[in-house]
């Protein structure tokens, strides 16, 4: 098995708070209206929204992306951090175990705005192989949907 770590930074004029509480703790429903060509809607499985909590992320129709399951692992609105785990779907691609992410937004020197950083575990399956062009792919819809909560704060 191996690990494949890719990390992305995206700054923005919002502030630390409000970022955090358009992706994260309102996101669930907010996405889906703001983003609906990449999520259709998201479905709680089990849990509260806290860590543990089980989500089935279900994409547009157009989207090469069927469905994901997400698990929260954590979730600090104090520090402004956030973890998930993908445990199943379409993005694993049959060549990884999961896929962990962890994201935390700091403040901004510059403008009192904010920087989105986010850090994902690419784990792979015994000897597997993930192409550059697979990773890439979920930073593009990373940073699309950054893009969108930015222009509709």
């Amino acid at each position: 098995m191996a690990i494949i770590v890719q990390d992305l930074e995206f700054r923005s004029s919002i502030s630390q708070s409000r970022w955090f509480s358009a992706h994260i703790l309102d996101g669930d429903n907010l996405l889906p209206k703001i983003v609906p060509e990449i999520i259709k809607d998201v479905e709680i499985l089990e849990g509260d929204g806290g860590p543990g909590t089980i989500k089935l992320i279900h994409f547009a129709e157009d989207n090469q992306l069927k469905n994901i399951k997400h698990r929260v692992d954590k979730l600090d609105e104090d520090s402004y951090e956030y973890s998930y785990s993908i445990i199943e779907g379409d993005a694993l691609m049959d060549v990884l175990k999961v896929i962990s992410c962890d994201i935390k937004i700091v403040p901004s020197a510059v403008d009192g705005g904010s920087i989105f950083k986010m850090s994902n575990k690419y784990h792979t399956k015994g000897d597997a192989q993930l192409k550059e062009e697979d990773i890439n792919f979920g930073k593009e819809y990373t940073l699309a949907i950054c893009k969108a909560i930015e222009a509709y704060l």
